[in-house]
């Protein structure tokens, strides 16, 4: 059993290794969108939660975008109409499911309740930091629920 142990705690070592490599996030805009979510361009008529965002052609990626996890913050106002948007120091977590055509006003377009989550919707159009999400060391051991700790 201590050897069974043993041999998680390595292995968590080395996840925590991988796992928490220092990311420098994007700039851009963020707007958001309304219900219906569905049909969208990556699933079509499956439903993905509220929590979800539209590309636009700079992280679209020929559809390389569908299913990708963002972390998106909010950084501060796009006009003098709303000077602080931002509720705190918030971010949220989004999947992207649909594609923002041409002509979109933002980076991502989020979700109304992933916009309302970082930023007065008032705002309407917001600057963000984004960054692809990927799972962080803690998220791995919570996702493992402490089973080596258990036992």
């Amino acid at each position: 059993m201590a050897a069974l142990r043993g041999l998680l705690f390595l292995v968590m070592a080395l996840a925590f290794c991988f796992f928490s490599k220092t990311v420098v996030a994007d700039t851009g805009t963020a707007t958001y969108y309304t219900p219906p979510y569905v049909p969208s361009s990556c699933n079509g008529f499956q439903d993905d939660g509220v929590m979800i965002a539209a590309a636009s052609d700079a992280i679209w990626d020929n559809r390389g975008a569908c299913g990708r996890n963002y972390e998106v913050k909010c950084e501060g106002a796009t006009n003098a109409g709303d000077p602080q948007p931002c509720r705190g120091d918030q971010s949220v977590v989004v999947k992207i499911v649909d594609y923002c055509p041409p002509g979109c006003r933002g980076t991502i377009d989020l979700s109304q309740e992933a916009f309302a989550s970082i930023a007065d919707p008032d705002a309407g159009k917001i600057k963000i930091s984004f960054q692809q999400y990927s799972m962080k060391f803690m998220d791995v051991l919570n996702a493992i629920g402490y089973a080596w700790m258990l036992n």
